[in-house]
């Protein structure tokens, strides 16, 4: 019988700069959270964009005016996708974060031997999975209906996956932010739900008198919802370069935000 003095102990492993084997645990713990749920978090808003496809297309018929040389529904098929992958991107992260702080178990990703960066990285992991599933299986499903064969690939991919980075990132800073379900929902009734329908989701621009138009040209989402259409349609209602170095700006100013606040453990460790 092997007495508890006699029993072997296991060295401390050892990783180098990065905890890569940490990060990718994370990052696959906030995948299968979604998973887990997949009704709630992917089918779910699938069934909302079909819902909206549905409404407009019966709402304004064949007599709508084509848009930018193309048809109303493959216009507005390209914002309704991407609508879907800002909002799920966001609540990934932002839910994520606020359920271990009201639970209690935000220990979880603190206490691992987790660098502020790697926990970013895996956050804002999570939450590009999640949007672009989301983006891929309402693609998918709108096929039957309205031609989403991209134009240009590479700004669908761009656009893309830096929309969900960004939200992912908002939706880490909404998380460390807010202390109830009430502050978070503040922030998707107040501020994430008007930039995305007030950025030319279902309408263009264009079409705006002045100064609503001036206006509507400094909403981020804006150049990202155009870019991403643009990726599609091959038309852009504003300059595509401007978006592209927009979307790179601000995701760096996030992610710098997002390091801070993480290594400082705001509303993390208080």
């Amino acid at each position: 019988m092997i007495n508890a003095a006699s029993r072997p102990v296991a060295s401390p492993r050892s990783f180098g700069a990065i905890n890569g084997l940490g990060l990718w645990t994370l990052y696959k713990k906030e995948v299968r959270r979604f998973l887990k749920v997949m009704t709630q978090t992917v089918l779910a808003p699938v069934a909302t964009t079909l819902l909206y496809m549905t409404v407009f297309s019966v709402a304004l018929g064949s007599g709508r005016a084509a848009v930018n040389g193309v048809s109303f529904v493959e216009f507005l098929a390209p914002g309704l996708i991407l609508m879907g992958l800002l909002n799920n991107a966001f609540a990934n992260t932002s839910s994520s974060i606020l359920v271990s702080k009201v639970q209690g178990n935000a220990v979880d990703f603190l206490m691992p031997p987790l660098s502020a960066l790697e926990l970013e990285i895996a956050f804002i992991g999570g939450a590009v999975t999640r949007g672009l599933l989301v983006a891929l299986v309402t693609a998918l499903t709108l096929v039957p209906f309205v031609d989403v064969i991209p134009v240009h690939y590479w700004a669908v991919a761009y656009f893309g996956i830096g929309a969900a980075a960004m939200l992912g990132m908002i939706g880490i800073l909404g998380g460390l932010w807010a202390e109830k379900f009430d502050h978070m929902a503040a922030v998707t009734t107040f501020v994430i739900t008007p930039l995305t329908f007030l950025s030319g989701t279902f309408y263009s621009i264009s079409r705006l008198p002045e100064p609503i138009r001036l206006i509507s040209q400094f909403n981020p989402f804006f150049y990202m919802i155009d870019g991403f259409r643009y990726g599609f349609t091959g038309f852009a209602d504003g300059s595509v370069m401007v978006g592209v170095i927009l979307v790179a700006v601000i995701n760096i100013a996030l992610a710098i935000a997002c390091y801070l606040l993480l290594r400082a453990g705001w509303r993390l460790k208080s």
